[in-house]
């Protein structure tokens, strides 16, 4: 089922949940009035009908504009304080799927430094920024390598599985940057943030496609799972085209 609005896919509905597949580069929430259409708009037009019965859209797992994948969603207030119930108890994992410049050592590895926003520590150009730092907020990640191949262009890439075990704001594009391993495509963490602040300006062009490859960062959110209620549910969501290109070149064909 796709919404009118966002071209999202339908994963599962329940009488208090819903899940979709949200593709990248869309907004998850409003941030200023008369901006994109977000997913928040269209999953509320999805939901008009229990929206006008008291119901309302609470988007649980925010994520970026850029990354695609699995996005949980609560169908009313109610539904929306089981869930931060379950965040308490950590009844919520989540798994995400990312392809990285470079070929990590070992098969698993985890990184635990603490993440803040650069900006409060330093001179930053870009406000969201997080690093690494002493003073930062608790993080780990836990990291598995699934496979590694060499790209015609970009050379060795690899896809990793990342665990977050807690939930800091671009804390698996930070912990595998700071790792030496950045996200393929991302403008703030990858080869230099200057190609973020040229993208806010003069968007998607020939020179920053050959910088990045990607428009976007190569992170998806594939498995979801959570205790709700005292039921258990896991939904999962496969790797979008444009990472499956980046795959095409060398790599096993194994179903993930």
């Amino acid at each position: 089922m796709q919404s009118p609005l966002v071209n999202f896919t339908l994963i599962e509905e329940t009488d208090d949940l819903i899940v979709v597949n949200k593709p990248a580069g869309v907004l998850v929430h409003p941030t200023k009035p008369g901006g994109p259409v977000t997913l928040w708009d269209s999953v509320s037009e999805l939901l008009a009908y229990e929206i006008a019965n008291g119901g309302q859209v609470s988007i649980i797992n925010r994520l970026d504009r850029e990354t695609s994948g699995l996005t949980l969603i609560a169908k009313s207030a109610a539904a929306a304080r089981q869930c931060s119930i379950s965040m308490a108890r950590r009844q919520i994992a989540k798994e995400y799927l990312a392809i990285v410049t470079g070929w990590p050592g070992p098969d698993t590895f985890s990184v635990g430094e603490p993440l803040l926003r650069v900006g409060a520590v330093a001179e930053s150009p870009i406000w969201l920024k997080r690093g690494v730092h002493p003073e930062g907020a608790a993080a780990l990640t836990h990291f598995t390598v699934l496979d590694r191949w060499r790209h015609e262009t970009l050379g060795p890439l690899a896809l990793i599985r990342a665990i977050p075990v807690t939930g800091r704001t671009h804390q698996i594009r930070v912990h595998l940057s700071h790792y030496g391993f950045p996200v393929v495509g991302d403008k703030i963490y990858g080869p230099n943030e200057q190609w973020y602040l040229y993208f806010v300006k003069h968007g998607w062009t020939p020179e920053i496609e050959q910088a990045l490859h990607l428009p976007r960062h190569a992170l998806h959110s594939a498995s979801l799972s959570i205790i709700y209620d005292e039921h258990a549910f896991r939904w999962q969501c496969g790797i979008p085209a444009d990472m499956q290109e980046l795959m095409r070149d060398g790599l096993s064909s194994r179903p993930y």
